[in-house]
């Protein structure tokens, strides 16, 4: 858990004469830290000249014509990711179909994970709390058989912190996650905690840089790559997520009057198939 031991506030002088430099140094690694840098503009050295956007073409199907990079993952100086979006689908698209597909790739451009706004889902949640916007999120993870589900919470009253939360297999069973805005920070400051309550992780926005910065701090001990790569790509989200609440919430507003097209993206309805119907 992120916090002080409660060694060194019960018997502080026990600590001092107990551990050396070499032990202070190992105890610093108990947490996992990386950043998520997300640009203010399309402009960027990973993807200046056509011939970059077909280098990134060439090393990855999942890198369509209309993505446009925005940001990137770092461990330490080493970057080892880089965050894309669907920029026609987004900014063209109108309605129903006008939907947010944000990738993760690794540096060398192969895909890590996927995230997209189920306008479907996040409409009939945002009905059933009666106009509340509820983004929903389905989360595609490389080399996981799982399509984890992050949305909103529902249970959102006004001045009140935003909460998500999600849900991930694993060999143990699954874990629960939620994640919820702090209520003191000037920057989009989040908070992680498992399924006990515990603040497993924090992602600590750094307001300088104009697109949008997360320092992510986790507990070694509950910290594995999947988790991370999820908290890699909510981070990416935070950039649209004031956006894509108004979305929903005009989306929902047109349904009530009667105006919406109802008319889901084939690429989104595909993701509603029944498993089990008869092909």
């Amino acid at each position: 858990m992120l916090g002080a031991n409660p060694m060194t506030e019960t018997c502080p002088m026990a600590f001092t004469a107990t551990f050396g430099p070499a032990e202070e140094t190992k105890a610093k690694s108990k947490y996992k830290t990386f950043k998520v840098d997300l640009w203010a503009t399309d402009l960027n050295p990973t993807e200046i000249g056509i011939m970059k956007r077909t280098q990134h073409e060439a090393a990855s199907d999942q890198f369509t014509k209309d993505m446009e990079i925005f940001g990137q993952v770092k461990d330490g100086r080493e970057r080892t990711g880089i965050l894309a979006y669907r920029k026609e689908l987004w900014k063209t698209e109108e309605g129903m179909k006008r939907r947010l597909v944000l990738k993760l790739f690794s540096e060398g451009m192969h895909w890590r994970g996927t995230a997209e706004l189920l306008m479907g889902r996040s409409l009939q949640l945002s009905i059933g709390a009666k106009g509340v916007p509820v983004p929903a999120y389905s989360v595609n993870i490389s080399r996981h058989d799982q399509i984890i589900q992050l949305e909103r919470s529902a249970h959102k009253w006004p001045l009140f912190p935003e909460k998500f939360s999600f849900f991930i297999d694993t060999k143990n069973g699954p874990r629960f996650y939620r994640l919820r805005r702090n209520v003191i920070g000037i920057g989009a400051d989040y908070s992680l905690y498992d399924d006990r309550g515990r603040k497993i992780g924090s992602l600590d926005h750094r307001i300088i840089n104009l697109g949008g910065s997360w320092i992510v701090k986790l507990d070694a001990a509950e910290s594995y790559a999947k988790l991370e790569a999820v908290l890699q790509i909510f981070c990416a989200l935070l950039k649209f997520n004031g956006s894509a609440r108004r979305h929903v919430a005009r989306e929902v507003e047109q349904l009530h009057m009667g105006r919406a097209v109802r008319e889901l993206d084939t690429q989104e309805r595909n993701l509603y198939l029944n498993p089990r119907r008869r092909r």
